[in-house]
Parts: C-alpha cells; structure tokens; sequence
C-alpha cells in the first residue's frame, strides 16, 4: 500500500528481493500487488509517481501479508477508509507492516499496541510521547508475532531477506542478497546508527565530548577519572551526567560501546577472535569471551558460528 510521500527506496528495497527470489528459485514463491488509495498515480518523495496496480476497493481475496510504505513524518490525516480497511485484515492471519512512515499508520490505527516497532531514528521521540503503548525499539527493523516495522530505507532489504530466509531458507536469501551486491544481511538485533547529538538530545555538551573520546578510543579504553580529567570535570560530575542522561555508569556504557563494535567486527570481517578482542580493548580472549557472553548471551565464536 502506496501512500503519497512514500519512498522509492524503501518502497524498491521490500518489493524487489521478493521478485529476485522467484527468479532465482525458478517459482512463484511471492506475488505482489500494489494497491493505493485511488486511481490516481501516488506522488514519492522524489516526486516520481507509481501508478498502483489496485485501489482498496478491488477483490484481492485473501492476503497473506500487507505492508504501508509512508512518508515519515506523516503530515496529513488519514482518510477514515484507510483505517477502517487496514483494521478490517487484524486478526485474520494477515501479517500487516510498516515501511518507514508506515510504523507511524499502524500506530494511528491501533494497530500495534502491545506490540514491539521500530521506524527511522528521527521519529523516535515524538512516536514516544503519541504512542506509549506501543515498545518502541532502535532497531533496523523489528517482527515481533504478525507485525511488522522497519526504519525504511534499506533495512527494508534486511526484514524482507530474513523473511525470504525463514520462508525458504537461509541459501537462497543469500543469493538474492548477492545479486544486490550487499555484503551481508543486516539482522534485527542491530541497531539504526543515530547520529550522537541526536541520541543524547539535549544533554550537556561535556557529556557529548565524553561519549565522543569513548568512541575515539575503543582499543585502549580510558579510565573514567582519565575521561573526567580530559573534559576538566570532576569524576563525580561525569558519573552523574551518565546516570541522568544514560541510565548507567560510565564503565558501563563505554563496554557496551566496545562489545557492539565487537559484534560488528564478527560479523563484517574475517579477523581472527583474539585480534577482534584486542581491538576493542580486551587483554585478553577469556575476558573477552566472559564479557560478550554476559551481555550478548553467546561467546564470540558461536556468534560467528550463527
């Protein structure tokens, strides 16, 4: 479902690993229909318009998945139909998503109480305050039951292939990755990269300064008092700007800066474990394999293993 604004990347990114996978498999593994809300063409972004192949109005039968690709934000109020069409699939074994501003739709409707979503990082205070009961999550997309949210753009991509992988194996989404030249399959559990000063809001500038050194020095880590000295703060003055605005101490915070790039490391290269734990600051590979189990729940190796 097109709504006007809607992105052509994101829009591209879910619908053509789809058609990729047939071609590849040799089968009509998905069919796609393109439905807007009339039979005008439906203006992106980019203002290119896509004629859609349906209207709401048309005989669909029974839909097995149904995603909105919208604008974000969304700046106009949605026509009554539309809410009224989309909460008429809940409960019917339809799985209904969200592409970018899409997440933003299903909130409106009710569609995703209860639920855990994601949408682009830029929306995530103001979808905070309008949409408490719905879990909002950082991450690049997120299926959770039959609902689904991405941050759009590519991780549209990401959702769609590992939905490919769990329909018809783990191959053949890595094929269909391959033909779009990516080098991996991004995975839910990894989060949007949100610029800092948008993720620390409106936090002091000393605390900005301090998770900018961490991030500046993950293979030799300083000590919090070496963070404060470098900022002409007390130790205690940091320690409180962390609790206040990141609800956690600053050695806290600063390893699991160190263990994401870990994760990242492991799954975007092909150095060995023991160097990956000196790069980001462990003295060891026990230290390090006791340290990424606890947070993560798997050693390093069986991360790369998965």
């Amino acid at each position: 479902m097109l709504l006007p604004g809607f992105s052509l990347l994101a829009h591209a990114s879910a619908i053509e690993p789809l058609q990729m996978a047939n071609q590849l498999s040799g089968q009509m593994l998905y069919h796609t229909v393109t439905l807007s809300l009339s039979e005008e063409p439906v203006r992106s972004s980019a203002q290119l318009s896509l004629l859609a192949q349906h209207t709401l109005d048309a005989p669909l039968g029974p839909l097995d998945m149904l995603l909105i690709c919208a604008p974000t934000p969304l700046p106009y109020a949605l026509p009554a139909k539309l809410n009224e069409w989309l909460r008429s699939h809940q409960g019917r074994g339809v799985a209904i998503g969200g592409l970018a501003g899409g997440t933003e739709v299903l909130a409106r409707c009710g569609l995703l109480e209860g639920y855990r979503a994601t949408l682009p990082w830029q929306r995530f205070d103001a979808f905070v305050q309008a949409y408490p009961q719905v879990t909002l999550s950082q991450q690049l997309f997120e299926i959770d039951r039959d609902r689904l949210t991405c941050a759009g753009g590519t991780a549209a991509m990401d959702m769609m292939l590992t939905l490919i992988s769990q329909h018809h194996g783990q191959r053949l989404a890595e094929q269909v990755s391959e033909q779009f030249v990516c080098d991996r399959i991004r995975l839910a559990d990894e989060r949007q990269h949100v610029p800092l000063r948008n993720r620390l809001g409106h936090a002091p500038q000393s605390l900005v300064d301090a998770v900018t050194l961490m991030e500046a020095n993950i293979e030799e880590p300083l000590s919090t008092l070496e963070l404060a000295e470098h900022l002409g703060i007390s130790r205690r003055q940091l320690e409180r700007l962390f609790k206040k605005y990141l609800q956690a101490v600053p050695s806290r915070y600063y390893l699991d800066l160190r263990l994401q790039e870990a994760r990242k490391q492991l799954r975007e290269s092909d150095r060995p474990v023991g160097d990956i734990a000196l790069i980001t600051g462990f003295s060891s590979g026990a230290h390090f394999s006791t340290a990424y189990r606890n947070h993560f729940g798997i050693t390093p190796r069986e991360e790369r293993l998965g």
